[in-house]
């Protein structure tokens, strides 16, 4: 008997961006609200506040992740997000776009440590 094989072929749309929030509770909010906004799936959500200082917060999605981490020593904050869902994705961005967050674009890097 042949077997059969099917090939499928995955894209994952990045968006990778630096704000200037760094407050915790305000990133939670403000990054679930798009989410659900947007329409995606949260399968989970875990968060860890760092004994010293920092944050870092992941939602898991039916199609990816989000995931945030704090530097509140240099006044910054990585978000990426994943996704397969190329629309979603767009309209994510859109939102981030319209909001009043202060965005540094992935091309647009932010050096948080400088290596000895």
């Amino acid at each position: 008997m042949e077997t059969k094989v099917k090939i499928l072929a995955a894209k994952i749309h990045s968006l990778r961006f630096w704000v200037t929030e760094t407050e915790p509770e305000v990133l939670k909010a403000l990054f679930h609200h798009y989410l659900e906004r947007v329409g995606f799936d949260i399968l989970n959500f875990t968060n860890y506040h760092f004994p010293v200082q920092g944050y870092t917060a992941f939602w898991l999605l039916a199609e990816s992740h989000l995931a945030i981490h704090t530097f509140p020593d240099k006044g910054w904050s990585y978000i990426e997000l994943s996704s397969c869902n190329m629309k979603k994705a767009e309209n994510f961005e859109g939102l981030v776009l319209a909001s009043d967050l202060s965005v540094k674009w992935n091309c647009e890097g932010v050096e948080i440590c400088v290596p000895e």
